[in-house]
């Protein structure tokens, strides 16, 4: 059973980087389902599974580049006014703002 859970997890993270890394290139309010499908190399059905919507994979994106910090991804919420990188720490924003300019 712990296995499982430990698969579990470790796909959710396969399909969350993927999508980080589509979100660097395509901006993180353009990724598409089939698109992070591929790049995780799992079915469109998989990523459902654990993003039901986009909008769940999308603030899942945010948040994680708020925590790793992912600059890049960063700055594209703030110029988005996500709330998750609205509430980044101070000198993140500060830094993804830079990138802005």
């Amino acid at each position: 059973m712990k296995t499982r859970r430990v698969q579990r997890e470790i796909r959710r993270e396969q399909i969350l980087n993927a999508a980080i890394d589509l979100a660097r290139t395509v901006g993180y309010t353009q990724i598409r389902r089939d698109a992070v499908a591929e790049r995780a190399g799992c079915s469109t059905g998989l990523v459902s599974l654990y993003y039901s919507t986009m909008v769940q994979l999308q603030r899942a994106v945010m948040r994680a580049a708020v925590h790793r910090p992912d600059l890049v991804v960063l700055a594209q919420g703030l110029a988005a006014n996500d709330s998750h990188a609205r509430n980044a720490p101070s000198d993140v924003k500060r830094a993804a703002a830079e990138l802005l300019v």
